[in-house]
C-alpha cells in the first residue's frame, strides 16, 4: 500500500507537469486532480487502518 501511495504523488508531479506544458485542460486537471485526491484519500486510509489493526493484534 506504501508503494501505490508514493505512485500517487508522483502522478501529481507529472498531472503538474503536463498542466504546466499546456497538455492537458483545465476540466480533464480539475477531473484527475479530484480522482486523485479520492485515490490517495483511500489509500492513506487503508494504511492507517492496517497499521491500527496490526498494533491490536500485537498487544
Amino acid at each position: 500500500m506504501h508503494i501505490a501511495f508514493k505512485e500517487s504523488a508522483e502522478n501529481k508531479y507529472w498531472i503538474n507537469l503536463l498542466i504546466k506544458a499546456g497538455y492537458i485542460s483545465e476540466s480533464k486537471i480539475i477531473l484527475l486532480n479530484n480522482q486523485l485526491n479520492e485515490i490517495s484519500k483511500i489509500l492513506n486510509l487503508i494504511i492507517t487502518t492496517t497499521k491500527e489493526n496490526l498494533k491490536q493484534n500485537n498487544a
